[in-house]
Parts: C-alpha cells; sequence; structure tokens
C-alpha cells in the first residue's frame, strides 16, 4: 500500500461528524464553487465534484439544489478559503481548512481552542514542506484493470491507485494542479466518481503513545466543531 492510501487509513479525526455538519460544509463547499464558476454542474467540474460527494454522503437532493439556488443568489455571502497552520500537543502538526465569512472570529476561535488544548497558532506556509497536496477520487473497481488505468493516468497527472478493500473501489492520488484533468479523463472514459476532492498528505509521520494520542485527538475533535472549519490534517500515526 503507498503511503497516502496508508494516511486515509491511519488518520485519527473524525472528519465529517454529524450528518448535519457534513450537509453544512458541503454547503459551503456548493456556495464557493458557484460563486467562482457558475451554477451549471455541467461547465463547473468543481461543482460537480461536490455534487459527487454530496450524494456520498447522502445528502438529498433538494438540499443540494436549495444550495446551488441559494449561492447563485446575490444576497449570498460568499465564504473564503483560509488555512491555518499550528503545532498540537507532541509536537503534532496540524493543518486547519476553513471556510469562513468572519476571518476575524475564524482565528480567534482557533487560536483558543489550541491555547486552551495545549497547541500553538502558527505562520502562513511553515508546514508546507511537510504535506503533499493531492488530488484525490474514488471509483468502482470492480471491471478495471488497476495497471492499465495507472499507466492511463500518468500523463495526466496520477500518481498512484490504491484498492480499497472495504468500500471494493479505487483510490486514485494525482497532482493538485491535476484535479481538473483527471476528472475529465474519467468522465469522458465513464467511470462513476464516487468522490472527488483534494487531501493534503503528510510526508513523514510522528509515533506517540496512547495517552499522547488522546490528547492530540481532543484538540482535533474541538477544532472540528468549530463551524467554519471543514477538515483538520495531521502527521499524527
Amino acid at each position: 500500500m503507498g503511503r497516502a492510501f496508508e494516511y486515509r487509513k491511519a488518520r485519527k479525526m473524525k472528519r465529517w461528524g454529524q450528518m448535519a455538519k457534513t450537509f453544512t460544509r458541503i454547503g459551503k463547499d456548493i456556495v464557493m464553487a458557484v460563486k467562482s464558476g457558475g451554477p451549471d454542474p455541467d461547465s463547473n467540474g468543481r461543482l460537480r465534484a461536490i455534487i459527487q460527494n454530496a450524494k456520498a454522503a447522502n445528502m438529498p437532493k433538494d438540499n443540494v439544489d436549495r444550495a446551488i439556488k441559494k449561492a447563485s443568489s446575490k444576497d449570498q455571502e460568499d465564504y473564503k478559503e483560509i488555512v491555518y497552520e499550528a503545532y498540537a500537543p507532541h509536537g503534532i502538526a496540524l493543518v486547519i481548512e476553513t471556510a469562513t465569512d468572519n476571518h476575524n472570529r475564524t482565528v480567534a476561535n482557533v487560536r483558543s481552542y489550541l491555547n486552551k488544548l495545549g497547541g500553538s497558532l502558527g505562520t502562513q506556509g511553515m508546514l508546507d514542506f511537510m504535506f503533499d497536496r493531492k488530488s484525490v477520487f474514488r471509483i468502482p473497481a470492480e471491471g478495471i484493470d488497476q495497471e492499465e488505468l495507472e499507466l492511463e493516468l500518468i500523463d495526466i497527472g496520477g500518481d498512484e491507485i490504491e484498492f480499497d478493500d472495504e468500500t471494493e473501489q479505487f483510490v486514485i492520488y494525482g497532482e493538485f494542479t491535476a484535479f481538473g484533468a483527471i476528472q475529465k479523463f474519467l468522465e469522458e472514459k465513464g467511470y462513476e466518481i464516487k468522490q472527488a476532492e483534494f487531501e493534503r498528505i503528510p510526508n513523514d509521520y510522528k509515533e506517540l503513545t496512547d495517552e499522547e494520542v488522546a490528547d492530540v485527538e481532543k484538540l482535533i475533535e474541538r477544532i472540528e466543531e468549530d463551524d467554519d472549519v471543514q477538515t483538520v490534517y495531521h502527521n499524527m500515526k
């Protein structure tokens, strides 16, 4: 198994949490996609990917349609994607992705969680060398030749493909800048895209004791409870 795949398996974080929170976060993704590329998924690849993710999360179609309509309204405020970099207890690196309409509120909240639970907020870019940003796609594996697919993807920025035996899907990793090219290739080939997103994969891991892991998980869970927080990445093994 590759490093990226093992990271997905090993990371100890509740990425989406409760269903209501999941829908809220997907709703924010829809707003940002519509504001940047328009409400038509046929011409907006990012929106098309988010709709696929909404289906994977069992978000009702009516909710998706309402979110797109709301995002198209001039009254809908836009969200800004802001990334915070920090250290949790025991030297664990954190990358915190947020979508917010109030930067001052968000940074104050994130700093408060860190200060209360043994972490510290860092400066932007200080952890760039520790994480690789990747495009990640999931497709059903049935009837697909993995080696042949890997060869086809190499020329458009694909890195590796791993088989997830729990879902019987192939997980495709590619360069961050290759998202659109990989999405277009998979769609043109008729592959069903179950999920499409960006991820930050750590270059190195830090192993902790059970007690230390509990300290870090407590902080991560508290950060993820914040409505402005979309995703938290870490390098804890």
